[in-house]
């Protein structure tokens, strides 16, 4: 049978347009799915909603050409403190510094504007001719051959390619109709997120502070601006989130403190429960899952992107280099090289996040002994601070080509 496409993605959020930029640029031709109009897409203002590029994941965004449209709006992050304590008493004097400097490459990474990162991925599909959008349709069914695999579409059209690949989310249909279970849980938390005016200058530095109830991520934006990601149990979330804008900054300034001025909303209010979900493979027959649809974690260290990025990154080299070497890209000798890759690094990732957010959402003394006595010592030792600023920025492990800023 003939094929339309070389590969169908599930998926327009921001790993399936990365993906298929990725694919493209290996001379892949890729027909992108989603049930959202792209008007929906790419307009959505400014909602509060950002995220915390890797140094790695900005170099990918600018080997795909997207860079020029972000960096005027992409803040660099060429700090982050991490400490301990309860609201309204102050951070514990052990806490760790994690200075850019101290690495040769440069800032550890970027926030960026949903608002901003999202246009600018649609934008440059748009210009991709081996790319073929189809918005305001769904995938209802795939049906997997010898050869090649057709995804049914709600329309009743149908596209048959090589392979299927699952941008889709955790509750991915796509992991579903292949067979893919999932492993997970939740935490009894709900993450409380905005976006805050303050009146003095954040100079490029995140906070993490940990909390009993959980931790609060106070990310620098553009301007005088931070992103706030604030996690509470689930009960209490959804008492101050029922509150007014005003009720709601009187809770969160004794957490979030004085050290930059006089806070405001900018935007509006969200909330998401918290779990871990991360699925039991990363390929099936003339499958392979991206981003949430493959692992979704805590945000506790704010990788969750940023390991969608390392799956496109990974996926499309793998793919590259099949494609070079004559082979079928969808073959299952391919995804399991692509499944090798990723899959321990998925995995560690998902049993970090879970351990230091049971280690550090609770306020049993001896385990409060204990990390602080952990954040101490790595603030005292340089080599253990370049370890996880490394970490960070996303510079350990076998990195893809495009998270080395190469080209395919």
């Amino acid at each position: 049978m003939a094929f339309d496409c070389d590969i169908v993605i599930v998926g327009g959020g921001l790993n399936g347009p990365a993906l298929a930029l990725a694919l493209a640029s290996a001379g892949q031709t890729v027909t992108l799915v989603d049930a959202l109009p792209i008007k929906v897409r790419k307009n959505a203002g400014f909602d509060g909603r950002s995220y915390a590029l890797a140094l790695t994941s900005a170099r990918l965004v600018r080997a795909l050409d997207v860079w020029d449209a972000l960096e005027d709006v992409a803040q660099p992050m060429l700090d982050i403190k991490v400490s301990d304590g309860r609201a309204g008493e102050g951070p514990s004097p052990f806490f760790m510094h994690f200075d850019h400097a101290e690495i040769e490459e440069g800032p550890m990474g970027y926030m960026v504007e949903d608002r901003h990162l999202r246009p600018a991925l649609l934008n440059a599909v748009k210009k991709v001719k081996a790319i073929r959008q189809i918005s305001e349709d769904q995938v209802t069914g795939q049906e997997v051959d010898a050869t090649g695999v057709t995804a049914h579409l709600a329309s009743g059209k149908s596209v048959r390619a090589k392979l299927l690949v699952g941008c889709d989310g955790r509750s991915s249909g796509t992991a579903q109709r292949a067979g893919i279970s999932r492993t997970g849980w939740g935490y009894g938390q709900t993450a409380l997120v905005c976006a805050l005016n303050h009146e003095l200058p954040h100079h490029g530095v995140a906070h993490q502070f940990f909390m009993p109830p959980g931790p609060l991520a106070i990310l620098p934006l553009k301007g005088n601006r931070s992103s706030i990601v604030w996690s509470e149990t689930t009960e209490n979330a959804s008492h101050i989130n029922g509150t007014s804008d005003a009720d709601y900054l009187d809770v969160l300034r004794p957490r979030f403190g004085s050290f930059l001025g006089e806070i405001s909303l900018a935007g509006a209010r969200f909330t998401y429960p918290l779990s871990l979900s991360l699925a039991n493979a990363l390929a099936a027959k003339r499958v392979a899952l991206v981003g949430d649809a493959a692992h979704g974690v805590h945000p506790i260290a704010g990788q969750g992107l940023n390991a969608g990025i390392r799956d496109v990154a990974a996926l499309a080299d793998v793919i590259a280099d099949a494609a070079r070497r004559g082979e079928d890209i969808g073959s299952a000798p391919v995804l399991s090289r692509y499944q090798q890759w990723r899959r321990f690094d998925n995995t560690t990732l998902a049993i970090a996040t879970d351990a230091f957010n049971r280690l550090f959402s609770n306020d049993n003394a001896m385990l409060r002994g204990v990390r602080d006595l952990g954040m101490g010592l790595v603030g005292r030792f340089p080599a253990l601070r370049r370890s996880f600023i490394r970490e960070a920025a996303g510079l350990t492990g076998d990195l893809p080509r495009l998270l080395k800023g190469e080209k395919l």
